[in-house]
């Protein structure tokens, strides 16, 4: 079991940036590889970024590249998502979550979901 829980998600002006964090619980966090998922009201859920349970290998959506970086730190048990060049289009509520092994966009590949943090970008 993993659990995971996102923070640093708020309102900012387009153009500003954000930092999330999303802390996991339990001894193996470092086998898991996570990805971040955004969902804005009224659509489905959406693939953000992934990266590998190593860290070495990351993966963006098109919308996102050069924007946003993911990283993680294995020994704190934590993912982080830098969202820099703030769009009103960006906002959402930003999920991360964790799956046992390779790469997905698919958010139904994913076995361990946090309660999301709301990011909102005034124009």
């Amino acid at each position: 079991q993993v659990q995971l829980v996102e923070s640093g998600g708020g309102l900012v002006q387009a153009g500003g940036s954000l930092r999330l964090s999303c802390a996991a619980s339990g001894r193996t966090f470092s086998s898991y590889a996570m990805g971040w998922f955004l969902q804005a009201p009224g659509k489905e859920r959406e693939f953000v970024a992934h990266i590998s349970w190593s860290g070495y290998t990351t993966y963006y959506a098109d919308s996102v590249k050069g924007r946003f970086t993911i990283s993680r730190d294995n020994a704190k048990n934590t993912v982080y998502l830098q969202m820099n060049s703030l769009k009103p289009e960006d906002t959402a509520v930003y999920y991360c979550a964790a799956k046992r092994r390779g790469y997905s966009k698919d958010a139904l590949a994913y076995d361990y979901w946090g309660q999301g943090t709301q990011v909102t970008v005034s124009s």
